[in-house]
């Protein structure tokens, strides 16, 4: 796999983006949009549920009314609905998060956060145990899945040393980690399987949001507000990056040591968010291009952009995905990848007519 090389000069950056709109504006827009959007999609599904009762079940939960409603209606979308919507929301803040960083880091558009190999070893732990019953319950699977991630990175990171390749080493590496936990993952699934096991796994790994908790919403949103502090803080080392190792170490960066800290970051975020929701494709490729388009290349803008457009996009996908295709949910993987592929074409063109 080739590295294609991102701008060169400070001249070419303002190109990637129109930089008509302003970051703030964009941020807080999409904030806006983005809470008027879990309210509608927690009005989606089988059973009726209106914006009114919405608003009252969850001013109810938080302590501030105390509106009669339905029992049966408290417990649709306060304990399955909402906590979906917000576990949504967070993966894809989070996804393109690590997809900003990653692009960056890489010096590689094409980027994201499975690049490292995390995905495909997170299934593979997942999948040894679901078929082999290592562990029991959502939380073994979840720990197998977390467990079989930082392995995958881990080797994946030996990988890229033993190659001495800087960014192209580190994507090949990637890509044969990718291939070989992939090939692992699919000999347990053929040789200890059965059908059920087979459904199952199949589900998890395109990625599933069924049966969020709030256990799962907490640990979800904290790992992404915890990385997108530490990414924010880093948006200049990330600008220096984009420009190549020379001008970063030149501006008294430890490219080595900083680069190892910012994959360390984007592993681990890709991990757990991988660990709660399964293999979710797409949103950490195509969601920082949008977000450049918005507002130009500086990472103290496209960062904050990307966190709100990538929750944004994954709760529109979500709720689609369950509701399109009720009563059987199609995997929120499927989703991203249905709406992904012609966005991400459509983005390629859009970016060409602005570059050309």
């Amino acid at each position: 796999m080739s590295t294609t090389t991102m701008p060169t000069t400070a001249a070419e950056a303002p190109r990637r983006g129109t930089g008509r709109v302003g970051a703030p504006l964009v941020v807080g827009l999409g904030v806006v949009a983005l809470i008027a959007s879990v309210a509608a999609a927690m009005t989606f599904g089988a059973a009726d549920v209106s914006l009114v009762n919405v608003r009252d079940i969850v001013s109810n939960n938080l302590g501030l009314t105390d509106i009669p409603v339905r029992a049966a209606a408290n417990a649709i979308v306060w304990e399955d609905r909402l906590p979906r919507a917000l576990v949504a929301a967070a993966c894809g803040a989070g996804l393109g998060l690590c997809g900003v960083v990653m692009q960056a880091l890489l010096r590689n558009p094409l980027a994201d956060p499975f690049v490292l190999g995390v995905s495909s070893g997170a299934s593979t732990g997942a999948v040894l145990v679901a078929v082999l019953g290592l562990g029991g319950g959502a939380l073994g699977l979840s720990a197998g899945a977390f467990a079989g991630a930082l392995i995958a990175f881990a080797v994946v990171l030996l990988l890229a040393r033993a190659a001495a390749a800087a960014t192209s080493g580190v994507i090949l590496a990637g890509v044969a980690g990718t291939h070989f936990f992939s090939a692992v993952t699919s000999l347990v699934v053929f040789a200890f399987a059965d059908s059920d096991a087979t459904r199952g796994v199949m589900f998890w790994l395109l990625g599933s949001l069924e049966g969020m908790r709030w256990s799962q919403v907490w640990l979800a949103v904290a790992v992404v507000a915890v990385g997108a502090v530490l990414v924010s803080a880093s948006a200049h080392i990330l600008d220096a990056f984009a420009f190549g190792d020379d001008v970063a170490a030149s501006l008294g960066i430890h490219v080595g040591r900083v680069r190892l800290l910012l994959f360390v970051l984007t592993a681990l975020l890709t991990a757990t968010l991988v660990s709660v929701a399964g293999a979710i494709g797409f949103v950490g490729l195509v969601l920082p291009h949008a977000a450049r388009l918005l507002v130009g290349s500086r990472h103290a803008r496209v960062i904050p952009t990307t966190i709100v457009l990538g929750a944004l996009f994954m709760v529109w996908v979500d709720a689609a995905s369950r509701t399109v295709f009720a009563p059987s949910p199609l995997p929120v993987g499927v989703g991203t990848a249905l709406v992904g592929v012609p966005v991400f074409v459509a983005l390629l063109v859009r970016r060409r007519k602005v570059r050309g």
